[in-house]
């Protein structure tokens, strides 16, 4: 689990409503069109579905089955998922370090046909709700410009680079937001 990553995303959150165990959101894609995702948490069932996702949307650097399986089972780990009609079609996963004091998003990425529609944006400002750490960090691609612009518009600044960090040899970029003070 060592890996991180992110798929090229961009969104804007939706209006939230609550239920009893799922968020609900609310994306209008047209006048006549409405697609209503929710943000759940995942577990070691959605292991295929994720397995896909990862082969979609990180075709060069998706995670090892070992760690996808750690992913979904290890203790003390935010693991969302992103639904539209019982389809997952976005995940994020993220870990406190520091004694709580710092939150690192180890991967988010929405499936190509439900980008641009505030998934993303959600599984992010909801991860980092149950996070609840005064910081949190994540990576990306530099060549990933459409998920470095929406980390940008969530309030995340870059603070270092990781050389070679990809496995094609790609840097990452380290970014960084202050969630409290």
């Amino acid at each position: 689990m060592n890996q991180q990553k992110s798929c090229p995303i961009t969104s804007q959150v939706g209006q939230l409503f609550h239920s009893s165990k799922k968020r609900s959101y609310p994306h209008h894609m047209d006048e006549h069109h409405t697609l209503l995702y929710t943000i759940q948490s995942a577990n070691w069932r959605d292991l295929n579905a994720l397995r896909r996702l990862e082969q979609v949307c990180f075709p060069k650097d998706g995670w090892p089955l070992l760690d996808l399986i750690g992913v979904l089972t290890y203790p003390n780990i935010v693991r969302l998922k992103a639904v539209v009609e019982d389809k997952m079609v976005g995940f994020i996963a993220g870990d406190r370090r520091d004694e709580g004091y710092l939150g690192w998003i180890a991967t988010v990425g929405v499936l190509p046909n439900y980008r641009r529609q505030g998934i993303a944006t959600a599984l992010i400002l909801e991860c980092e709700r149950q996070l609840n750490t005064a910081v949190v960090r994540l990576n990306v691609r530099r060549s990933n410009t459409q998920a470095i612009s929406l980390y940008k518009q969530l309030g995340y600044v870059q603070i270092s680079t990781w050389p070679g960090y990809y496995s094609d040899g790609e840097e990452a970029l380290i970014f960084e937001k202050q969630i409290w003070r």
